[in-house]
């Protein structure tokens, strides 16, 4: 996120803001970012006087803002950091004066707003010489309160979202080629398909498969494979990779494999997997410009898989794919119960693969 890298550089060049509020659904750069503060701000010997580390849970906003207007001891600044900021109450979804707010008569929520408010006026004139930092994860302020105008206008203000699904394999590889080591396109994918989109979590795997290379040296499929407890035959890379081709063979032995393994491959896991496979493909149908390149970005692929879609295209028509929709509708509706009568999902796997192939 530009956001993200533009605050980092900032703090990297010792330019602070009194105030950081870091919210939204992707929680690993709001650590990015707090933990650079952390462990960066002040140095070991300030820290013990001048860093305070409080908890959403535990803490109340008339806590925070009477430690935020303290001064630093021996230090230019006082480091003042609220984690789980979206347990703190008072943040919820009524704080501030929203015209909603004003309707309520009940003693705890006009209390609640009045703490709201004392932030909010806190926020307008913050102490110069504190950094204090709220982590409110996967929640994001109601954009009607007077705390969050006063954030846009004044503070740093981080809403995070997802990544899409399609994103995360260009993600991974400029992460990987930032800490000075090389991946290529089938290592990001399968790293992807595996770990879903929790940057957390692909960033302590990407991690620990660097350990042991020199920089410069490469994340290898094998690797990935080794390390992260991908089967080197049996994963959705392959089981497409044998759709595409028509390898009735190997296709069923893959989604045996899955079928008998259901805590590693769920359904639902499998089927969305597809689903963004064969619409990449009709994607690749309706494309005016088939070359590698203008592919690869319509697809929103790296341009290694191109020649892939492209066999996949051959062997299934517009015609075909349409059923093929219908198929993955109708067998998403089924794992989930409706229109099924005691079928398990493993079956309905099975039987998935064969209407597709046939």
């Amino acid at each position: 996120m530009k956001e993200v890298t533009q605050i980092l550089t900032d703090l990297k060049r010792k330019i602070f803001k009194p105030v950081y509020f870091l919210s939204g659904e992707e929680a690993y750069y709001i650590d990015l970012i707090s933990d650079y503060i952390e462990k960066n701000v002040l140095d070991e010997s300030e820290q013990e006087f001048n860093q305070t580390i409080l908890y959403g849970k535990d803490a109340d906003l008339n806590t925070i803002i009477s430690a935020a207007k303290r001064f630093p001891m021996m230090s230019e600044y006082q480091v003042v950091i609220v984690k789980e900021a979206q347990n703190l109450k008072e943040l919820g979804k009524s704080s501030g004066n929203s015209e909603d707010d004003e309707s309520e008569t009940d003693v705890k929520t006009k209390k609640s707003s009045n703490t709201s408010n004392a932030l909010a006026n806190y926020l307008q004139h913050p102490q110069a010489s504190t950094i204090l930092v709220f982590c409110y994860k996967y929640k994001t302020l109601d954009k009607r309160s007077v705390i969050y105008k006063s954030l846009q206008k004044n503070q740093v203000f981080l809403e995070t979202k997802k990544l899409y699904d399609n994103q995360l394999p260009d993600w991974i590889t400029t992460f990987v080629q930032d800490r000075k080591f090389k991946i290529g396109p089938k290592a990001s994918f399968l790293l992807a398909e595996f770990l879903g989109n929790d940057l957390s979590k692909i960033t302590n795997e990407v991690e620990k498969l660097l350990i042991n290379l020199k920089e410069g040296e490469e994340i290898t499929p094998e690797s990935v494979q080794d390390n992260i407890g991908i089967s080197k035959e049996f994963n959705i890379f392959e089981l497409q990779d044998a759709l595409a081709k028509k390898d009735i063979l190997k296709a069923n032995r893959i989604i045996n494999y899955f079928s008998s393994n259901e805590k590693e491959h769920p359904s639902v896991m499998t089927l969305s997997s597809l689903y963004g496979y064969f619409s990449k493909i009709l994607l690749y149908h309706f494309s005016p410009d088939k070359s590698k390149f203008a592919v690869a970005q319509t697809l929103g692929v790296n341009p290694f898989f191109v020649d892939g879609y492209a066999k996949a295209a051959q062997n299934y028509g517009t015609a075909k794919l349409k059923a093929i929709f219908s198929y993955l509708k109708e067998y998403d509706l089924k794992t989930k119960g409706v229109d099924n009568v005691g079928v398990g999902n493993s079956e309905l796997m099975k039987e998935l693969i064969f209407k597709i192939l046939h």
